[in-house]
């Protein structure tokens, strides 16, 4: 019996995946004990086309100057979900021009005026609306690269407790890299003070974690620092970063 095209394209994609697979485990073996500054320079130098995606939030600005030290046309996605504090934006601005960052693209959803028009979509399903304003955008961003950077870390939330500097992301088989996966709150606070960084002008404001405007409070002494996300919703993440296709809801 001659073997179908379907079953050569479906062994071949298998291939493919087990390769990735193969070469992530390799990675992260390889830089297991190094530092974040290694692992961003081996993620903008692999043979792979690589972007980095910001929120610029409470601790981007590390990893952007990281990045910016490293090579400034580094492609940096930002996702304007047109629902964010006036302060990220100016912040963003900011930050771009005094890391000398020369490839940042500012993305946004074409259709929220068709699918959102009222920007009502959040009180009824908010991840609809992270689906609608920030997921989709990105992923539209995405295209054509081989792997993004991030910036999350074990410490912010259940979801990520087991965080690996290498992951290869669930649907797209994209490598996803986390340099600063093992980075406790005083490392980012010693970075930025060593290294003289902005702060984001909500963080003096009692919130350690940004994201939309309407769906961010401040957080209170004590509390877990992605408290103010979603408070109250059995949500944590925007869903950006999902397992198996779904939104990761584990609870904060």
């Amino acid at each position: 019996m001659h073997t179908s095209v379907k079953q050569l394209l479906n062994s071949a994609l298998i291939s493919a995946d087990n390769a990735i697979a193969d070469k992530v485990a390799a990675l992260n073996t390889r830089y297991c004990h190094h530092s974040a500054t290694a692992v961003m320079e081996a993620a903008l130098q692999m043979d792979s086309s690589m972007a980095m995606v910001s929120s610029f939030g409470a601790e981007s600005v590390v990893l952007l100057h990281m990045a910016a030290v490293i090579d400034p046309a580094t492609p940096v996605i930002f996702v304007d979900t047109e629902l964010l504090f006036a302060e990220t934006l100016v912040y963003q601005t900011d930050v771009c021009d005094r890391l000398g960052l020369r490839n940042v693209q500012i993305r946004r959803a074409a259709d929220i005026a068709e699918k959102d028009p009222y920007g009502a979509l959040r009180f009824s399903d908010k991840d609809a609306c992270c689906d609608l304003r920030k997921t989709r955008p990105l992923q539209a961003a995405l295209k054509g690269f081989d792997g993004w950077i991030t910036g999350r870390k074990r410490f912010q939330s259940g979801s990520r407790a087991a965080l690996d500097f290498f992951e290869v992301e669930d649907d797209t088989n994209r490598i996803k890299v986390n340099p600063l996966a093992h980075w406790t709150p005083e490392d980012v606070r010693v970075y930025m003070d060593e290294n003289r960084l902005p702060r984001h002008p909500l963080v003096a404001k009692g919130y350690p974690s940004i994201g939309c405007a309407p769906c961010t409070t401040p957080v209170k002494e004590g509390e877990d620092p992605r408290a103010g996300r979603w408070r109250n919703e059995n949500k944590e993440e925007c869903g950006i970063h999902v397992k198996d296709g779904q939104f990761v809801r584990t609870g904060a």
